[in-house]
């Protein structure tokens, strides 16, 4: 129903525009030109380590994991930002220049950063569009945030973890031809985090037949879910932000209201990306719970914490999740979330 891009309130981050192609062109120009005028005159690369490039909080997540410390990594993408409008900024073009692998989601999600990738990258290095080699036109889902008639689906693939895992396997794949003397410490922790995230396959399916059937309904403040209703039998009821990326009028309000009636929805889930007021309207007048702290992309904690990963990310949302819809998250208790990732994503590119 209602649904759509997100607006980021968190940590001050506003939200991002998308900037028309002569003005990308123009700061990857003036980028380029620093590194030859001595800004990038320190190689920090000159361990022989692969550089790697990265989008969103979760895909650096699992880049890392694959990776280890035999890749130098750097999250573009600041946790917090609206990873469908965001601008790079021109300092980006830096890292995109002198990155060997860069790893973006594709389907469509960072337009600006594929675009200032592809004008700004060296020759040899790989563009991996992870969205695209995992999931075929077919299996494109389309909802009220990504419709048809447009001919973009829905991006968030990630939110199951089997596509996830497909997602790590790609990443594996790439760090291996491009780094054949490490291949067999890249399989290794990949086999590490197959492990692990199929493991979470199996608990968050535990969990979630807890859920009485009625119950099997979302209804989030983003369309970040449709992927992850597909893997477990959930019904998506409706998304709260509209497509257009404007606050929900009036009348999306009531209506949404209306249809948390109608449906019998026991739990409206928020974000800390988006403006609460709103939800907790919706929860209240329908009759239903409030639940703020789902999220997507933007990972638990802080940096290096123990739960600042891509599994961390999906336990938060389980504990969130499951208990308000009447079930029980027990199967999940224990689950090792992995290393948390090191680097702060974005930190290195003024905004």
């Amino acid at each position: 129903m209602f649904a759509g891009g997100r607006q980021r309130a968190r940590r001050g981050t506003a939200r991002f525009r998308i900037a028309p192609p002569v003005a990308v062109a123009g700061a990857v120009a003036l980028a380029l030109a620093a590194i030859g005028c001595g800004a990038a005159a320190e190689d920090e690369g000159a361990d022989g380590r692969l550089r790697v490039v990265t989008s969103v909080s979760p895909i650096t997540s699992l880049t890392e994991s694959v990776g280890g410390d035999r890749i130098r990594l750097q999250g573009i993408v600041p946790e917090g930002a609206d990873s469908h409008t965001f601008e790079p900024p021109p300092s980006a073009a830096l890292a995109l220049a002198e990155a060997d692998l860069i790893v973006l989601n594709g389907l469509f999600l960072e337009e600006p950063a594929l675009e200032m990738a592809r004008a700004s990258k060296k020759e040899g290095a790989v563009i991996l569009l992870l969205g695209d080699r995992t999931v075929t036109r077919g299996e494109w889902v389309f909802d009220a945030s990504f419709p048809e008639s447009a001919g973009r689906p829905n991006p968030h693939l990630w939110t199951s973890p089997p596509l996830a895992l497909r997602y790590a396997a790609l990443i594996h794949g790439e760090l291996a031809a491009l780094d054949a003397a490490n291949a067999g410490y890249y399989a290794a922790n990949y086999e590490r985090l197959r492990e692990r995230l199929e493991e979470l396959d199996r608990r968050i399916a535990s969990a979630m037949a807890t859920i009485p059937p009625a119950n099997r309904k979302l209804l989030t403040y983003h369309d970040s879910f449709p992927y992850f209703a597909q893997r477990y039998g959930m019904e998506i009821i409706a998304a709260v932000q509209p497509s257009d990326f404007t606050e929900p009028s009036a009348r999306s309000v009531a209506a949404l209201i209306e249809q948390v009636r109608e449906t019998g929805v026991p739990a409206v889930f928020g974000s800390e990306a988006f403006p609460n007021a709103v939800m907790e309207r919706v929860a209240e007048e329908g009759g239903a719970q409030f639940v703020d702290g789902l999220r997507d992309d933007d990972l638990p904690g802080e940096p290096g914490g123990p739960r600042h990963s891509y599994t961390g990310l999906m336990l938060a949302n389980m504990e969130a999740m499951v208990p308000a819809l009447g079930g029980s998250a027990d199967a999940l208790a224990g689950l090792d979330a992995g290393s948390g990732l090191q680097i702060p994503s974005g930190a290195a590119y003024p905004q």
